[in-house]
């Protein structure tokens, strides 16, 4: 089957290549990590002959990194993760790029977007780079003759990661998968700088509303909560912070934050950010106990986190009040406003650029180092979730430091021996 590319489909795609290409030389200038991985790869060409299926947020950092991978021999082909997260214009800027074409456009309904998958797939991918699952779990449900020719792929996201462990754990991963998400360059920053910055700024850019003196339920404490109540109360918010496990919800407590089950906090709540990446988190029950002029917000991933269905069933009317929010009038007239379509708030609304360019560029250094990684030392791996080698991540981390100009201490030859030996006294 025939696929059109972004570029056939475009009325006018030539300005918006050139409006794609500028907000892509925006992020490469202050991408340090990406121009230093570009340059070795350029010149290595590590992926020569390999073919990049890649599922992910289609906007100016992401294109670096396919414009990276293709620099390095690849043939990229590439397509969104969320339907509402594709810049239709740096999309149409990578198509016109060698050895890339790209399947992704802002705004597709369920057919549209799937069919753009199967796109990436009908390149024959020998590596594949994805954010959410959904390209993995396409190939392993409907193009099973693929997965002995793929080398293996990577995984941006906490979503994605349990969907693979889950995969693994019944026996049903069939190549290598590497577990980005859960390196330290990844998630001590991406999702806590990353996710906490550009939840709130995106929110407050879509609501225009200020963020002082509001109370702010943040449901989940993993990391991307973390970075989401850090980032609320460091901008004079009250936090509200509700879980699941014990000991997340223990943190959360001694960090200084108000810890409640969400029917609680459905009562106190101004606005409301769900980062768990899982079902029903706010449903029926919450709308029900919320103040007129509540703010609803997903920061997780699919957009399952808020019930909308049930919510719709609750309201008597609905309607778009600003680009990006719905509001949903209940029958005792409180108004409960919902964002992005309860999808990812910091791609999907209006106004959305995913997060800050600085922490991008470490998160994609790392995809870029483990699919050489991947083509390098296939032998190495196993079907299955690996972690990302240390040294893999040690070396995007020394690149960053390199490149800020800060310098650190080493260990002398007498200090490495002294922990790594189990026979040392006191």
């Amino acid at each position: 089957m025939t696929h059109p590319s972004i570029t056939e489909r475009l009325a006018e795609p030539e300005p918006a290549r050139e409006s794609g290409r500028r907000k892509i030389a925006w992020a490469r200038e202050h991408m340090p990590i990406m121009t230093a991985v570009r340059a070795e790869f350029a010149d290595a060409e590590p992926l020569e002959g390999e073919v990049v299926a890649m599922a992910m947020h289609v906007e100016a950092k992401t294109a670096v990194l396919a414009e990276v991978l293709a620099e390095a021999g690849a043939e990229v082909a590439i397509t969104g993760c969320n339907p509402l997260s594709t810049h239709d214009d740096v999309s149409a800027a990578l198509d016109a790029v060698d050895g890339i074409t790209s399947y992704a456009e802002h705004d597709v309904d369920d057919d549209a977007y799937y069919a753009a998958i199967e796109a990436t797939i009908d390149h024959g991918p020998t590596v594949t780079v994805d954010d959410g699952g959904d390209l993995v779990m396409a190939i392993h449900e409907d193009h099973p003759a693929l997965l002995t020719s793929i080398l293996g792929g990577c995984e941006e996201t906490t979503t994605g990661v349990h969907r693979l462990r889950a995969m693994d754990e019944d026996g049903e991963l069939e190549y290598p998968m590497f577990a980005v998400n859960d390196t330290p360059m990844k998630r001590l920053f991406d999702n806590v700088h990353g996710t906490g910055e550009a939840t709130l700024s995106n929110i407050a850019m879509t609501t225009n509303l200020s963020w002082a003196s509001k109370t702010v339920v943040v449901a989940g404490y993993g990391y991307c909560g973390r970075g989401v109540a850090k980032k609320a109360a460091g901008q004079n918010a009250h936090v509200v912070v509700t879980e699941v496990e014990p000991r997340r919800a223990l943190e959360a407590h001694m960090e200084g934050y108000e810890v409640c089950p969400m029917t609680e906090a459905a009562a106190k709540g101004d606005v409301f950010v769900t980062t768990t990446g899982n079902r029903d988190v706010i449903v029926a029950e919450h709308f029900e106990r919320m103040s007129d002029g509540a703010v609803l917000a997903n920061a997780g991933h699919f957009n399952v986190e808020i019930d909308l269905d049930g919510l719709a069933d609750l309201a008597e009317s609905r309607r778009a009040v600003r680009d990006g929010v719905e509001e949903f009038r209940m029958p005792d007239g409180r108004r409960i406003n919902v964002l992005a379509d309860g999808r990812l708030v910091n791609l999907a609304s209006p106004v959305a650029m995913g997060h800050p360019v600085e922490v991008m560029d470490q998160s994609f250094g790392v995809q870029a180092v483990t699919v050489r990684e991947l083509v390098e030392h296939a032998d190495d791996y196993g079907p299955g979730v690996h972690e990302v080698p240390d040294h893999l991540d040690r070396e995007v981390a020394e690149t960053k430091l390199a490149a800020e100009g800060v310098e650190i201490d080493e260990l002398t030859p007498e200090q490495t021996d002294y922990v790594d030996s189990w026979q040392h006294g006191t």
